[in-house]
């Protein structure tokens, strides 16, 4: 081969490096807004954004889209393990205020997307407990894509039924 050839193709390759950095560095530094969650996975967006700066875009007082994330809860199985209203089951309730590693939208989507084991290894403990606990499995790859994950996380909020000042997780201290 050529050094020009060479060259050539190593041009190419810091220049592709280059580009997948700065594509990952502005999803990780972007303003979730920007983002258009029907074209992300869940575990992607959770892969590329930092700690803390998931927010849902949806709330839980938007009728259309409550009604949306409850038909998803049922269509992606949900209501197997947490009923059909999320009252609980064979797993926790999600529309009470205990909140087993916290309450916030950002830990909420990722608890979800990488199950309960990921979370762990990630630095995430239990800070609540409910009579049932069971693993939650990692649904990011099964989920279609953030933005049914977010509707599903609104139709939770919307049925929330605990003290007020729990709804979003603790609040601070």
């Amino acid at each position: 081969m050529s050094r020009r050839f060479l060259l050539g193709m190593v041009a190419v390759c810091a220049m592709a490096s280059g580009v997948a950095l700065l594509g990952r560095s502005r999803a990780a530094d972007a303003d979730t807004d920007t983002v258009d969650y029907t074209k992300v996975k869940p575990t992607e967006l959770v892969n590329n954004t930092i700690k803390g700066k998931l927010k849902n875009p949806y709330s839980d007082t938007q009728t259309d889209i409550v009604a949306q994330g409850g038909q998803l809860l049922l269509n992606y199985g949900c209501n197997g393990c947490h009923g059909g209203g999320g009252g609980g089951g064979m797993c926790p309730p999600l529309i009470n205020d205990t909140w087993v590693y916290g309450g916030d939208d950002d830990t909420l989507f990722r608890l979800v997307s990488l199950g309960s084991d990921e979370l762990q290894k990630l630095g995430y403990t239990r800070i609540g407990r409910e009579n049932v606990v069971g693993p939650m499995p990692p649904f990011g790859g099964i989920i279609k894509n953030a933005d049914d994950l977010w509707k599903i996380l609104a139709f939770v909020r919307s049925r929330y039924n605990g003290d007020p000042g729990y709804k979003f997780g603790a609040p601070p201290e």
